[in-house]
């Protein structure tokens, strides 16, 4: 597994990135973080620098990978960060090495997949072999953004070059893992968790920003299962706040560190 390490100090922070993405989006918040933590980002199996098998691009392999690096790494109270995609993977880890866990921070997940795992997974790869996984990651990430930018073309292109079998296996596999699993992941964690949200899914299947108020199904779903998490909304950003506003981001995770460190 490929990953970034700099900065010290306590507690240390791992920044997970979402499908089709790498460690790369989070450099504005590794530079602001290491400062006063240390800090990694990783490359999950098939994306960025880190290789893997279609079959082995799933949330399980992903979570345990991320498990084991906390582990090897020798982390105690970690805060892992998950973006889109990453929100699965951090809660897979959490729950398979609870006691290294100091706090989540789920960055603009979703629900794409509820009721029986094997046909949500069944109805997302009909859609990709309809369309095609380029095409297919060409819709889904063009809408990610408020506006075109060099940012964003860059983004959108990096998911077109992730390799259709890879694309095609994971994103059911995705779905499937939260008709599932993400429930009992959710009711799981014992550890502070602040859930971050910046878009959602609108009635015509439209990814919009959010506002203060809004709701969204991911959102229920982590009310229902883990009423104790914070629910903050970052409005007029997309899919990306990360990158989009990340002294937003920063400031809001600051938040949760100091709170941590002064508990």
């Amino acid at each position: 597994m490929h990953f970034t390490r700099s900065g010290a100090g306590a507690p240390p922070i791992l920044f997970v990135h979402g499908f089709a993405c790498d460690h790369t989006d989070w450099a504005a918040q590794v530079a602001h973080f290491s400062l006063a933590h240390e800090v990694a980002a990783c490359d999950l199996r098939g994306h960025g620098e880190t290789p893997g098998r279609p079959e082995e691009c799933t949330i399980a392999h992903f979570g345990g990978d991320v498990a084991a690096l906390v582990a090897n790494l020798d982390w105690r109270g970690a805060v892992l960060i998950g973006h889109s995609m990453g929100c699965r993977v951090v809660l897979e880890a959490a729950r398979l090495d609870p006691e290294r866990i100091g706090a989540l921070v789920l960055l603009d997940g979703s629900l794409m997949g509820t009721g029986e795992p094997a046909q949500a997974e069944a109805a997302l790869r009909q859609a990709i072999e309809f369309t095609g996984f380029a095409a297919f990651a060409d819709a889904l990430f063009s809408q990610m953004f408020l506006a075109p930018s060099d940012t964003s073309r860059a983004i959108v292109a990096r998911a077109k070059r992730l390799p259709a079998a890879t694309g095609a296996a994971l994103f059911p596999n995705m779905a499937g893992w939260d008709a599932g699993r993400s429930a009992a992941a959710l009711a799981a964690v014992r550890a502070p968790m602040l859930v971050l949200q910046s878009t959602k899914v609108d009635e015509n299947r439209r990814r919009v920003s959010m506002k203060e108020g809004d709701t969204a199904p991911w959102l229920d779903h982590v009310r229902r299962h883990a009423p104790e998490a914070r629910i903050e909304v970052i409005p007029d950003s997309g899919h990306f706040p990360q990158v989009e506003n990340p002294a937003d981001v920063n400031r809001r995770i600051g938040k949760l560190l100091s709170a941590l460190t002064s508990a």
